[in-house]
């Protein structure tokens, strides 16, 4: 199926970002192209190496960014296991699950169709979701559902789950989850099931510790007055972003509160109404 994804906050990105002429940039998670196309259309002489651990998103970009020749470079895996050749003038990540993604079945991130239980965004390695619902304990499996997706009803639901075992789709589980939560929490803002398919989807691809990983190393990764930017989703990956830009001493924050989408973008996206935008500079200190 083909590979398409809307850039979220992009005019936001591109301005905080103070792209230069000349400058060297590097997408942690160029998913379609979008943000990348952005950057290199800003001058002729930019050049920048994307990054996806989607071997589908890569492809994508490839493909969307053919136009742009040997400007772009492309490195499939895990942003957090990068190891660059030089130093970038502006390091971005967009991160969570893509809109194409989420709109592929077969890849198992949205209840919305029915699909595996996979959740890969690296489908070369072993564990999916259906590895975890239909193998880990209740407790392990409320933990994960509580502390992952902040879910209020996290033993009841991983106790209903151990007892439909096994589970081997998106459906499946979305309706044993229904069933499992009170009456009055089935119809709410959101589907019941949300919470514990973000979960499911952060211990598959060890979202967390990856983005620990990337914050960690990133600075280290940008020349003198270099900006970071760093969209993110939900509220377990901002606080990260938030406190990790703020403690690290090369860093200096230049977004007190975080950017989000206009009103006009979330009516065009909707997937941008919970987009958060946060940007530091490297700041000239060295250890």
């Amino acid at each position: 199926m083909q590979y398409q994804h809307t850039p979220v906050l992009p005019e936001q990105l591109i301005s905080g970002m103070q792209i230069k002429s000349g400058g060297i940039y590097l997408d942690c998670t160029v998913g379609g192209g979008g943000h990348s196309a952005l950057i290199l259309q800003k001058f002729a002489d930019i050049k920048l190496v994307a990054i996806d651990h989607d071997a589908m998103a890569i492809a994508a970009a490839q493909a969307n960014l053919s136009i742009f020749g040997d400007r772009i470079k492309f490195w499939h895996g895990n942003f957090s296991q990068y190891q660059p050749e030089q130093k970038f003038d502006g390091i971005i990540a967009d991160l969570g699950v893509s809109s194409a993604q989420l709109d592929i079945p077969e890849r198992g991130f949205s209840f919305r169709d029915c699909g595996d239980l996979d959740m890969r965004m690296d489908q070369s390695q072993s564990l999916t979701a259906a590895d975890i619902i239909n193998n880990f304990g209740e407790t392990e499996l409320a933990k994960i559902f509580f502390e992952l997706g902040e879910e209020r009803y996290s033993y009841r639901i991983a106790r209903a789950i151990a007892n439909a075992r096994p589970l081997h789709t998106t459906t499946q589980l979305a309706d044993v989850i229904f069933h499992a939560v009170p009456r009055n929490y089935r119809y709410g803002r959101i589907h019941p099931a949300t919470r514990v398919f973000q979960a499911l989807r952060i211990t598959v691809n060890q979202e967390l510790k990856s983005l620990e990983t990337l914050l960690e190393k990133s600075p280290d990764w940008l020349e003198a007055g270099g900006k970071i930017g760093i969209i993110s989703f939900h509220s377990l990956e901002d606080r990260i972003v938030k406190h990790r830009l703020k403690e690290d001493d090369r860093l200096r924050v230049e977004t007190k509160k975080p950017i989000m989408a206009s009103e006009s973008e979330t009516l065009t996206n909707p997937r941008s109404r919970s987009a958060k935008l946060r940007i530091a500079t490297k700041t000239s200190y060295e250890d």
